[in-house]
Parts: structure tokens; C-alpha cells; sequence
């Protein structure tokens, strides 16, 4: 039997039926009321279907007034609560893991969305996205309080529908990672400051989580292993922050990197595996599954990191916006390879100024035909989803987004 067939066993005893794991993408599918809709169920029914042992779901918002992106899921009370058993049931069948992934942009929510973001200090976007975001002010400690109760309430009815884990984004520059970040986070009270003080809010929300959904609940942390920026958050921290998120008791960790203004995850090369370096050195450190998400386009690759004990899950996101039977294919011995190719206007200015952006509608338009039970479209032109984006979105549409 092939290792990424094998099951898997979180320290609180829940079982992966294997090692793959589709990592979250954001699928900007929602209602003008932020509701999840049929779409949501056809598209992670596809993917239940496809075989991955875990599923997480695009970033969901702990707050209706925060908004990451046009199209977020948000879940900050009960009102929805009939769609969204309907979407943990058809993300569950064929005994997937559907974990929901809950976040909050602070000040990485634009002018669209926000008028006045929130953040731990008032620090301002870098100079090039100014234009997009709004400077944000400083979160009080009522606020911060505040804050941990929603992401653990939303938690909470992940678990009350039928959602069978939930996974707190801690990366890629929101809430979570600025209060992480000695460059975003400037407070001189018990949330800034030493490492400790810095990740203070992010252990209250898991303490907080823990208490609604109890023990035998998985929980997972999505985390920069660097924010690869001056000042930011290192991969030494990093690794500490991870110990003593393990010492609490979660039960699984997926590595990421990079933010807005440094998207380490929107870069390389088809053959790069991202972050096995730093996998290799947290597997040392803690006993519990690590996940490495990026780069795994063939079956040889993700069996050797899986022998190799560099992971213990095979991360994929845009593959299976690609292929949703990607998983199914592998286990039935296809030497089946997605090759997710770089877009081109024909530009070369132009594609070094858009290419991550419109490589993250292309897929994102793929999740749509998934959604509508269409076939995916692959092709290397970025006209197409240029044009769609700026149609969808205006002069917004040119700046990154993150997963």
C-alpha cells in the first residue's frame, strides 16, 4: 500500500482514513449576505467525492464587519445554520474530514470592504498598497477579548452543524499573524512586545476554542513557518510558537508563508516543494502531524516526502481546483501529475506585475465550474480571468490576495 494511503491518528484519537489534505482556498462564492449557497455544496461534495482524507474549507469570517475579500463566508451567529449543515453534510461523505478554517483580516480587509480595519497597532500597509487598505487603528483589550470569543463561537457552530474540525488561519498576514508580527504588532501591554506577550491572543483563541468544541475535537493552526520580511515574524519564533501551541494540545500543524506584501506561497516553480526545510526542523521539535503544503505535483514527490518522515500529510490546493479525483486517481495507481503552469498576457512587464494575482482568479474560476458541475478549463492564457477580475472587482482587482 502506498504511505499517503495510510491512516493517520491525531493526538486526540480521531483518525484520517489517509495523509492527503486539500488546503484551504478562498472560493469567493458567497451572497450579497455572506451566506454559503449550493455552490459551497457541490463544490466541497466534489471534493469529499475526490478522496482526500481532510478538506478544509476557504477562510471563513469570525465577523461579519471584517472582511478579507468580496465573496467571504461569514459565520458570527446561528442564521445560517440549516445551509450550513447542508454544506458539512455533503463535505463529509465518503468519510472526509471537512474542517472549517476561521479567520479575521484585520487590517488586511481593503477600502471595499473597510473603512476603518482593525489591527494590534496602528501600522499601515507597505507603501504599494496603500491605495487598497485603509490605515488601521489599534484594537483595544476589550476588543481583543472580544475578538477570541468570536473565533471560538464560530467554532462552535462548526462543530454544532457538522463540520468535524475547525483550522484558526494563523499565516499569510491576518489578525493572527499581525499579532505574531514584531513589525505589525508595536503594543507595550500584555499583547506586544517579547514573543511570548505577541502570541498571548493567539493562545487565547485556542484556549477559548477549546473549551466550546472539548477535547476529542480537532483543532489545527494554519501558520507562517517566516514572513520572510524585515522585522516580521521568524522562523525561530515560529518554531517556539508551534512548541507551545503542541504543549496545549492541538493536533495538527499546516506550514505556510509570506503575506501581502511578501506572498512567498504565490511564487516557484512547479518542481519546488515549499517549506520542507523548516518541516523537517518543527518534526524534530514536536510530536504532532505536521503538514506541508505546495508544490506536490506527482505521485513519487509526495511518497518520497511521506517515506522521507519530512511530513505527514500531503497538502494540495491547486491541483484539486484542477482535478477534484486527483486523490481517488493516485490511490488507484494513476501516475497521474497536475502541472499548474504560469499564465501569460504575452506581456512580460505585465505578467510579473499581475501574475499571482490572476493566477489566483484563474483557479478561483475553476472552483466556479466545479461549483456548477462544469468541467475545469486549463490553458496558460491570462487574459481571461484579467479581464474577469477587474470586471468583478474594479481597480481592487490588481492587488494580491491570500488563501
Amino acid at each position: 500500500m502506498m504511505k499517503v494511503m495510510e491512516p493517520l491518528e491525531l493526538p486526540n484519537g480521531v483518525e484520517l482514513k489517509n495523509r492527503f489534505f486539500k488546503s484551504a482556498m478562498s472560493e469567493t462564492m458567497a451572497n450579497n449576505r455572506n451566506q454559503p449557497n449550493e455552490k459551497h455544496m457541490r463544490l466541497y461534495h466534489a471534493w469529499a467525492k475526490g478522496g482526500a482524507g481532510v478538506v478544509v474549507t476557504g477562510n471563513v469570517m469570525v465577523d461579519r464587519n471584517a472582511l478579507g475579500e468580496p465573496g467571504n463566508v461569514v459565520v458570527d451567529d446561528e442564521r445560517d445554520i440549516g445551509m450550513l449543515r447542508e454544506w458539512a453534510r455533503k463535505g463529509t461523505v465518503n468519510e472526509t474530514q471537512l474542517w472549517m478554517q476561521i479567520n479575521h483580516p484585520g487590517k488586511q480587509s481593503p477600502k471595499s470592504m473597510s473603512k476603518e480595519p482593525v489591527a494590534p497597532s496602528a501600522v499601515p500597509m507597505g507603501d504599494k498598497f496603500k491605495g487598497a487598505f485603509n490605515p488601521p487603528r489599534a484594537l483595544t483589550v476589550e476588543e481583543i477579548s472580544a475578538l477570541t470569543s468570536k473565533f471560538a463561537n464560530t467554532a462552535r457552530i462548526a462543530k454544532k452543524v457538522g463540520f468535524t474540525g475547525v483550522q484558526i488561519h494563523g499565516a499569510h498576514g491576518y489578525l493572527v499573524n499581525q499579532f505574531l508580527s514584531p513589525h505589525d504588532n508595536r503594543r507595550d501591554d500584555d499583547y506586544g512586545g517579547t514573543l511570548a506577550n505577541r502570541m498571548r491572543f493567539l493562545l487565547e483563541i485556542y484556549t477559548e476554542i477549546r473549551d466550546a468544541v472539548g477535547e476529542g475535537y480537532p483543532i489545527a493552526l494554519k501558520l507562517n513557518s517566516s514572513d520572510f520580511k524585515p522585522e516580521g515574524f521568524t522562523e525561530e519564533e515560529s518554531l517556539q510558537v508551534v512548541g507551545k501551541m503542541a504543549s496545549l494540545g492541538l493536533d495538527l500543524i499546516e506550514i505556510s508563508g509570506g503575506n501581502y506584501e511578501q506572498p512567498k506561497m504565490s511564487t516557484g516553480t512547479d518542481s519546488e516543494v515549499f517549506f520542507l526545510e523548516y518541516a523537517q526542523k518543527l518534526k524534530e521539535k514536536v510530536n504532532i502531524p505536521v503538514v506541508v503544503t505546495g508544490g506536490f505535483r506527482s505521485p513519487g514527490s509526495m511518497e518520497s516526502a511521506l517515506e522521507k518522515n519530512h511530513t505527514d500529510m500531503i497538502g494540495i490546493a491547486r491541483p484539486l481546483a484542477l482535478e477534484p479525483q486527483l486523490p481517488n486517481q493516485i490511490m488507484a495507481g494513476s501516475n497521474a501529475e497536475i502541472t499548474t503552469r504560469r499564465l501569460t498576457t504575452g506581456l512580460t512587464a505585465l505578467d510579473e506585475k499581475i501574475g499571482p494575482v490572476v493566477g489566483n482568479v484563474y483557479y478561483a474560476m475553476q472552483l466556479k465550474r466545479i461549483a456548477e458541475g462544469k468541467g475545469t478549463e486549463r490553458h496558460t492564457n491570462a487574459w481571461r480571468p484579467l479581464l474577469h477580475l477587474i470586471t468583478t472587482h474594479g481597480s481592487y482587482a490588481l492587488k494580491p490576495k491570500r488563501r
